[in-house]
């Protein structure tokens, strides 16, 4: 019941529920105290409308968004608060007292510098607000960008200065339960002389030397430093923060070009969530500003989604465009017909090129050339039997079996996913399998963000893995090594410490973004130091717990490929998790959720071929694991073999190798062209000339 009312609220936990109805029943139980009147009930009820105003701010409640649509925002909020102090005043007899008239006076004026407090905040944060925001380009050196004010002053400065109103409310119900002015006049005096001081603090940001350069002179000097750095190879990307990861699977790719790389981005809170990089990113909200920003040594740009913005730069002549996409599937996303807007669409090996024949939208062969998939290089191979504890099971190990499912899918199509169909009868096959196996979860990012129904077979399942974790860690038959599961942990809590001095709060310790872009050269060496310390807490955070555990695994870290290497086998859907997991060579299982039939799947599946296929029933799971206990009685391994081919390439030359062969080919086309352009128009000048 809980959980369903957490789900209708749109909260993210029950404290966060429970602040929501306290804050919400309590302007009611204000109401009733000032009319009763009574000053205890009054505070008690004031004192649980902060408190849990100022939760639900902290946490970003939905319910906070909300209340503001329909004219119940914070201010009004305290407004009303206020009014209320003013009726219970006057039913306590006072309104003829001067604690009445000083407070009404006090809150008019209160009010009163919440225009200039609000214009200052506004006016700074437009100032500060760069036409461009950047990393890894060095801006300090040609345009000065003026330090961001304390981060205290424009944080949350709306909820900050309407608490400032708390030194006032505080003294009036002091003074009206002590039928004594003074206490309510040093509260109005805290609250009038804090309010002024935090306009006046403000003030200073808005002249002189503590304000950036026009827009025109930041482009300007970001197109100096193109003009320094002379770009080669664009990665252009926009999207939603939900589809960051899309542009964060192609930065290492970057990294090791051969050509000088550079980010596009188009939205500041892609670049806000961009993962580190040594590469220079330049992000350009308006479509004007980078219409006409220098990008004429570039010869080849290359796009990770097919969306809207993408004109913009597609509009440009003197460099070829490509699509890479961010995965290898066969979804139709995997054959947008706008594919065929660019000059070559690159596909991962011959799977992509036959995809397109097939799916017949106007990309012709010719222009898709097969690069491999760079990003599948952390992936591992099996490597025979893989060692556990024993007595974990039989045969001496405890194997590992992922269940990676997709998400709903933009259409909420049921064949999208197996989470809601199948996803119970997986795990539940999964957790009761003997001998046993450990089970990994590790569900899509946007699971649950079209369809509740999604979101709450996801967490059915998240339920039924942590009982069964709970279970087996008070069974006798599974061993715990404590004493190197203790070293685990602080070898983890080491990396950890280290890593938040590292990298900080993730670039919250710069002011703003303007301050962010003036700073934001990345420290090689502390960036190496972290991508090894990374390294070293995945191989501490696995060996910090039980093999047999199982586990539920979110977030960023850690990685799905880090998954890949731990498990033993997969169970997933129709996505580009299937495909990269066939670079294990290990055996995996994919859902038939539309139920079309295994010989119908795999004929519309490349991905398949070499699966079990599971009903949503998943009966058919035995096999799956029958091939993981006794990987010489594997029936599809050879498949596995020949499908990792098709699907991927070759593994010789490195797929990094056939990237920047694929790079520099088409910089050449490129380059051709141009010359030829200008062959054409120093001819048709010559013409002119001997006419004339």
């Amino acid at each position: 019941m809980i959980s369903t009312a957490i789900r209708v609220a749109r909260v993210g936990s029950a404290a966060e529920l429970a602040a929501a109805v306290l804050m919400l029943a309590g302007y009611p139980a204000i109401m009733v105290a000032a009319l009763i009147p009574s000053v205890p009930a009054f505070a008690a009820a004031t004192a649980v409308t902060y408190l849990a105003d100022h939760y639900l701010h902290r946490q970003g409640s939905y319910l906070i968004n909300r209340l503001s649509k329909v004219r119940a925002g914070l201010s009004i909020r305290f407004l009303i608060r206020q009014l209320l102090l003013i009726l219970l005043l006057a039913r306590l007899d006072l309104s003829d007292n001067l604690i009445f008239y000083g407070a009404t006076a006090c809150f008019i004026a209160f009010y009163g510098l919440q225009a200039p407090h609000g214009a200052l905040v506004t006016l700074i944060r437009n100032r500060r607000r760069l036409p461009v925001a950047t990393r890894n380009v060095d801006l300090a050196s040609r345009v000065r960008i003026p330090d961001a004010p304390r981060m205290g002053l424009l944080n949350r400065s709306a909820e900050k200065m309407l608490h400032l109103d708390l030194a006032a409310v505080v003294g009036i119900l002091v003074a009206a339960a002590m039928d004594w002015a003074l206490p309510g006049f040093i509260g109005i005096g805290v609250t009038i002389v804090l309010g002024t001081l935090y306009v006046l603090a403000l003030m200073p940001y808005v002249r002189g030397k503590k304000v950036p350069p026009s827009a025109d002179k930041i482009l300007a000097k970001v197109d100096d430093w193109l003009r320094d750095y002379r770009p080669e190879t664009v990665l252009y990307f926009s999207g939603s923060k939900d589809s960051v990861y899309q542009v964060n699977m192609w930065l290492e790719t970057m990294e090791q070009l051969d050509s000088r790389p550079l980010i596009l981005l188009r939205e500041r809170v892609i670049l806000q969530n961009l993962a580190p990089t040594t590469v220079p990113v330049i992000c350009v909200p308006g479509g004007v500003h980078l219409m006409n920003m220098d990008l004429s040594t570039v010869r080849v740009a290359l796009y990770a989604a097919n969306v809207g913005k993408n004109i913009h730069l597609l509009r440009v002549p003197t460099m070829k465009h490509v699509f890479i996409g961010h995965g290898d599937s066969d979804k139709l996303a995997s054959v947008n017909p706008f594919s065929k807007a660019y000059d070559e669409v690159w596909t991962a090996g011959r799977a992509g090129r036959d995809r397109y024949a097939i799916a017949d939208v106007g990309v012709r062969d010719e222009d898709i050339v097969e690069v491999g998939r760079p990003q599948l290089a952390p992936i591992q191979t099996r490597q025979g039997t893989p060692e556990g504890p024993r007595g974990a099971a039989a045969d001496g190990y405890c194997p590992t079996v992922l269940y990676a499912p997709t998400w709903e899918g933009w259409d909420g199509d049921p064949g999208n996913t197996s989470l809601m169909l199948a996803g119970e009868n997986i795990v539940k096959k999964l957790l009761k399998a003997d001998p046993p196996v450990r089970v990994l979860y590790k569900p899509h990012p946007f699971t649950g963000t079209v369809l509740a129904k999604a979101g709450a077979a996801h967490e059915k399942i998240t339920a039924l893995i942590e009982k069964a974790a709970a279970e087996r860690a008070a069974d006798p038959r599974f061993q715990v090594d404590a004493a190197a599961q203790a070293a685990a942990r602080a070898e983890l809590a080491r990396i950890e410490a280290r890593l938040a001095v590292l990298v900080g709060n993730g670039g919250g310790d710069k002011g703003d973004e303007a301050e962010a872009s003036r700073d934001g050269v990345v420290d090689v060496a502390k960036y190496e130091e972290i991508a090894r310390l990374r390294g070293e807490w995945n191989d501490a955070y696995w060996r910090s717990f039980p093999v047999w555990e199982h586990r539920v695994v979110t977030g960023a870290e850690p990685r799905l490929y880090d998954c890949f290497n731990v498990a033993d086998a997969m169970v997933s859907d129709i996505s580009s998790v299937v495909s990269d997991f066939i670079a294990s060579g290990k055996p995996y299982a994919v859902t038939d959720s539309a139920a079309v039939g295994a010989e119908e799947f795999k004929r519309q599946n490349t991905a398949v071929r070499a699966a079990t296929i599971l009903s949503n029933s998943a009966a058919e799971l035995g096999e799956l694991l029958e091939a993981v206990r006794d990987p010489a009685a594997d029936p599809l391994a050879e498949d596995r073999v020949e499908l990792k081919q098709y699907l991927l390439g070759p593994d010789e030359p490195t797929s990094i190798e056939q990237f920047n062969t694929a790079v520099a080919n088409l910089a050449i086309k490129a380059e051709a062209r141009n010359v030829g352009q200008e062959s054409r128009a120093a001819a048709s000048a010559a013409e002119a000339t001997t006419k004339a």
